[in-house]
């Protein structure tokens, strides 16, 4: 719990290893790490966060800014009792993890962003992201059913694994409104002043269709050269779904080639 906000994760491994936690991106939930957690929880602690807003945590939050999902991350570090975690985050969740990082250095041992950037100004951003929700055809009347119209394959079915049963049908564990006012900030400004105060290693992973502009990424690397930077081939926004094996790979070398 903080400030009265109820937050959910799932913990694997044992306290005393290497600390990871993994963020979700908008509308996801904790569960679309299942696979790579499981591969990293033999060598270290591994947490997925449901964040507000989303899946099993608190439903309709009243504050969805980018600093309250910052605090979110540092509660659960601070409650977990987790020393310096690597913070592992998606498309939004990767924003609030890159945001953590910039606020609290010395919380953070290191940084990894998927499919993720400095993110803004993004003007049409919570209209998209609006009207793609609002086009749900809510309740499903199957998992099944809801994998194929969200894209099919692990993409779909890890989307799917987010819905819960009610009413007859399976719904999102989520609320369109509370999605779009959490895209407020991200729509209005960039963060470029906050990535520059990223101090810690970062590997920043895309994909070959990436929802990052290429213009940002080269900048991000422009601003701070040091940054690993790698592409996975045949590979869309949701890469953590489709490839977690690639990206496992990609995430152990990283991590034991820390210091």
């Amino acid at each position: 719990m903080r400030d009265g906000v109820r937050l959910a994760c799932r913990d694997w491994g044992e306290p005393g290893q290497q600390p990871i936690v993994l963020l979700h991106g908008l509308a996801g939930h904790a569960g679309e790490w299942d696979v790579l957690a499981r591969r990293l929880s033999s060598r270290y602690r591994v947490v997925a966060v449901d964040q507000r807003g989303h899946g099993a945590s608190e439903r309709h939050p009243r504050d969805v800014s980018r600093a309250a999902y910052v605090a979110d991350v540092i509660a659960v570090v601070d409650q977990l009792a987790l020393q310096r975690p690597v913070l592992v985050g998606q498309s939004l969740g990767g924003h609030t993890a890159m945001l953590t990082a910039a606020a609290r250095p010395g919380l953070v041992r290191a940084l990894v962003l998927v499919e993720a950037g400095s993110g803004g100004p993004h003007p049409n951003g919570p209209v998209d992201i609006g009207g793609w929700l609002a086009s749900w055809p809510t309740p499903f009347p199957s998992r099944e059913t809801a994998a194929a119209f969200l894209g099919g394959g692990p993409v779909g079915a890890g989307w799917a694994a987010g819905l819960e049963e009610r009413d007859g049908g399976w719904w999102p564990r989520f609320d369109r409104d509370v999605m779009v006012r959490s895209l407020a900030e991200n729509a209005q400004r960039s963060f470029w002043h906050e990535w520059t105060q990223v101090a810690c290693p970062t590997l920043v992973v895309l994909a070959q269709s990436s929802f990052i502009p290429a213009q940002e990424a080269d900048e991000m690397l422009r601003q701070r050269p040091a940054t690993i930077a790698m592409s996975i081939p045949g590979t869309g926004h949701d890469l953590h779904l489709e490839q977690p094996g690639i990206l496992h790979t990609a995430l152990s070398g990283f991590l034991e080639g820390l210091a």
